[in-house]
């Protein structure tokens, strides 16, 4: 079983970044393929970026891609997305999940663990 917190969130002006963390606990941490999600105000959650554990390819929605990276350090049980270029419609709640699937999946039902999620406002 794998534990999730997120940290990192917080209020940033347009054109500005952030750098979202998440840090896992339990065995295992290098196989498992990570997700970011997010759900804005009103919103249905949506995938935002994915790394897989074993290719260690990186996917992205198309209304970050270029503006968002995501990056793991195995050695310290962490995943990063770091987040440029912020608009007012990056804000919302951010989740970071875990599966054990070989690949990137993009349907939040997928992923077997989550974290509580960290408030990202984007103020224009």
């Amino acid at each position: 079983q794998v534990q999730l917190v997120e940290s990192g969130g917080g209020l940033v002006q347009a054109g500005g970044s952030l750098r979202l963390s998440c840090a896992a606990s339990g065995r295992g941490f290098s196989r498992y393929t990570m997700g970011w999600f997010r759900q804005g105000p009103g919103k249905e959650r949506e995938f935002v970026a994915g790394i897989s554990w074993r290719t260690g390819s990186t996917y992205y929605a198309d209304s970050v891609k270029g503006r968002f990276t995501f990056s793991r350090d195995n050695d310290k049980n962490t995943v990063y997305l770091q987040m440029n270029s912020l608009k007012p419609e990056d804000t919302a709640v951010y989740y970071c999940a875990a599966d054990a699937s070989t690949v990137v999946l993009t349907m939040s039902r997928s992923y077997e663990y989550w974290g509580q999620g960290t408030q990202v406002t984007v103020s224009s």
